[in-house]
């Protein structure tokens, strides 16, 4: 019972802090946690986490990101995994694999990738097909 009230706690916590990759920082590795997350370096490797992801104007991602959401301004190059909004400003430059539920990319970005959308759209078809339709 107590680790359960520890861990809500915990996670709690990290939803206000945030984590920074600095402009000249470059990080080879893999990097798991719950905050969220500004690159403005370079990290070649794999990011997860069950927060939001912001690569900045300098930043450079090379490798794998999962995320919630994400805010990319600068280059990324792998598989993208967002399992909410993915937002791409007019200085981004996506190549890859990509799978998102909302995208959003503004006038300018370069988007260079397999993009896969998985929304509740197939469940609501599901359902209608049960449906038969009756005429008179």
């Amino acid at each position: 019972m107590f680790s359960e009230s520890k861990k809500k706690r915990s996670s709690e916590e990290t939803r206000g802090q945030s984590n920074r990759i600095g402009k000249s920082t470059h990080i080879k590795g893999d990097v798991v946690s719950e905050a969220d997350f500004r690159i403005d370096g370079k990290l070649e490797g794999s990011v997860q986490t069950s927060g939001k992801i912001v690569i900045g104007g300098s930043g450079v991602i090379i490798g794998k990101v999962t995320c919630a959401n994400a805010d990319i301004e600068g280059k990324f190059q792998g598989e993208l995994i967002v399992s909410n909004l993915l937002t791409l400003k007019s200085t981004a430059y996506i190549e890859g694999d990509v799978t998102v539920s909302k995208l959003s990319i503004d006038p300018g970005a370069t988007f260079n990738a397999t993009c896969s959308m998985k929304t509740g759209i197939k469940e609501l078809n599901a359902g209608e097909a049960k449906k038969t339709e009756k005429t008179a």
